[in-house]
């Protein structure tokens, strides 16, 4: 067993963690306080190259493994999950389906732009009535043979990065077959509708409990046309392409649930070390030391079953159950440790302008977003034989 990562990794890693500390850190206090979406700062994050990073250089990416993706978002979430979630979307759900099920004119289209991060893409599976039940999808599109147009009507909710000044387009599911609704299941396909599309409409942003500096809109769509050049994949396979798009997602929000990990170790034993009570450091206290070491002990069982399931991706290998259970472990040690350093850092951990609060809000979609605790359960459940 091989734990150490290449020295091209390492040195990336750094790369990125003064990106991090320096572009990022001093900000996310007051982008958090001001729920901005910091554009200038995402395009900065595309000119270091983090949005191309695992796509062929063809399209201006650097061709990386995944490991070295995860790595990024992990360093970037030691500081602030909402520029980490932007960088994950971005790349998982916006650009990746496009390369993965794209045609070639597809990839040429849109890729670039993406790989460069001048633009963002959003993932359109989630709608209001349809969650964790992703296979519930309402949303139509019926092609027009008339126009050679989808026309598209319904509603997704809670999409990332699908309203900054910089989105250019949204890859919703939608059946497009409805009378096979009678018969069985419907046949749902995924269709690329390019930003500013007439007929989509972009709702307000939500009001959240976290990631504020994070782009989360509802996406309405009512008479939407696009070209029928815009099927992505091919027809009636989009959910098991999405599933499929979920997977690399699992590990990806893993390793930014391990950074959170992270950053609540480092901070709450530099915290323990220096804050005094009683007449000594509250670290020489076992109730406060115990939580570091809990919090040390969360680190490294996630940063194990994260490494593993990006290994196993990188190396072609099964990795569904490894991606669940990374996603599983990591997104609840997560919450955990963001409660715990709150706890060691007292009445000051309860003040917005303590990071270890901003992490504490933040961390509680980990265990939600892109298939919740529950679904990685059953998943783990079925890959065991279960007749779940």
């Amino acid at each position: 067993m091989d734990f150490d990562l290449t020295e091209e990794q390492e040195s990336f890693r750094k790369v990125v963690r003064d990106f991090a500390v320096n572009e990022i850190a001093p900000h996310a206090e007051a982008w958090d306080r001001d729920h901005t979406f910091p554009v200038d700062t995402v395009r900065a994050m595309g000119d270091l190259g983090l949005f191309g990073l695992p796509f062929p250089e063809e399209y201006g990416g650097s061709s990386s493994d995944f490991t070295t993706l995860c790595l990024a978002i992990e360093e970037i979430a030691r500081v602030d999950q909402s520029m980490a979630i932007t960088l994950e979307a971005g790349v998982g759900l916006g650009a990746n389906p496009i390369f993965r099920f794209g045609s070639e004119a597809q990839r040429q289209r849109w890729l670039p732009d993406l790989c460069a991060g001048r633009a963002l893409g959003g993932f359109g599976l989630t709608e209001p009535e349809a969650g964790s039940d992703a296979g519930g999808t309402r949303t139509r599109a019926r092609l027009d043979e008339g126009s050679g147009k989808w026309v598209i009507d319904g509603e997704k909710a809670f999409i990332t990065n699908s309203g900054t000044a910089i989105t250019s387009l949204v890859t919703i599911t939608a059946r497009t077959d409805p009378g096979r609704e009678e018969g069985g299941k419907p046949e749902i396909s995924t269709i690329v509708v390019p930003a500013g599309t007439p007929g989509m409409g972009v709702q307000p942003a939500y009001r959240k409990m976290g990631w504020h500096a994070s782009d989360t809109h509802g996406l309405a769509f009512a008479d939407c046309r696009v070209p029928s050049d815009h099927l992505l994949g091919e027809r009636g396979r989009g959910f098991a392409n999405f599933l499929a798009i979920l997977d690399d997602g699992r590990v990806a929000i893993a390793a930014l649930a391990l950074g959170t990990i992270e950053a609540c170790l480092e901070q709450s034993v530099a915290y323990a070390q220096h804050r005094s009570a009683f007449g000594k450091p509250i670290g020489s206290y076992q109730a406060v030391a115990f939580k570091c070491a809990d919090l040390a002990v969360m680190a490294d069982t996630a940063r194990s079953l994260v490494y593993k399931a990006a290994w196993l991706k990188d190396q072609g290998r099964p990795f569904k159950k490894a991606a669940a259970m990374a996603k599983l472990h990591a997104t609840e040690a997560a919450v955990t440790a963001t409660r715990e350093a709150t706890q060691i850092f007292g009445g000051y951990g309860f003040i917005d302008e303590t990071p270890v609060s901003r992490f504490y809000r933040d961390s509680k979609i980990l265990e939600i977003g892109e298939g919740t605790s529950e679904v990685q359960r059953l998943v783990i459940s079925r890959q065991l034989g279960l007749p779940v």
